[in-house]
């Protein structure tokens, strides 16, 4: 059965990937960089502070808890443990995928630290922000398009993204209840002073 998954996983990726152009090749490799959404993080942060004030601390370290978890348990503990090679790196799919400027990340890809990230703090911003912001559900299109450049790339199977994500909503879900707790303890505390 796991033989199956690989071969659809593969397919999948190889149907997915085909759909290109020269025109969109360097702004998905662009966007998939970190660095670039630097101006979002800038205005959750700002949106953050406006919002909770002080509190807004527990909602940064909740945020920093989730990368964290994210990338521990995706890229110190699955890639190791797993070592599925990248797409870019299977003898097996050489030839097949498209490559942009050559890149072709690590060696093991499962699973996605880019994927668990990315959905780990849109799930943290809109539990975080759901109540101040009615459209703050748009994260998730966010993290939807950062993720894709991975299969677009070529440098993510398509499982690797589902996992990567499913991880990350956890590691959201679980530091975003870390921060609701350091905000009601700190309100206890303030309240009894």
């Amino acid at each position: 059965m796991l033989d199956k998954l690989i071969e659809w996983d593969k397919k999948l990726l190889i149907w997915l990937n085909s759909y290109h152009t020269d025109w969109l090749d360097p702004v998905m490799y662009l966007i998939t960089k970190t660095w670039f959404w630097i101006p979002l993080y800038g205005f959750l942060i700002y949106l953050v502070f406006r919002f909770y004030k002080k509190e807004g601390w527990f909602i940064l370290i909740g945020a920093a808890l989730t990368v964290l978890l994210c990338d521990q348990i995706t890229s110190s503990f699955m890639k190791p443990f797993f070592e599925r090679l990248r797409p870019s790196h299977d003898p097996s799919l050489d030839g097949l995928l498209h490559h942009v400027n050559g890149y072709r990340g690590g060696t093991y890809g499962f699973s996605s630290g880019h994927a668990a990230n990315t959905f780990g703090v849109a799930l943290f911003v809109w539990l975080t922000l759901r109540s101040h912001i009615k459209w703050s559900w748009v994260i998730f299109i966010w993290a939807t398009v950062m993720t894709y450049t991975r299969i677009y790339l070529g440098v993510h199977f398509p499982g690797d993204i589902l996992v990567g994500s499913l991880i990350g909503l956890t590691c959201g879900w679980l530091s975003y209840r870390v921060a609701q707790k350091l905000i009601a303890r700190y309100r206890h505390k303030q309240a009894t002073a």
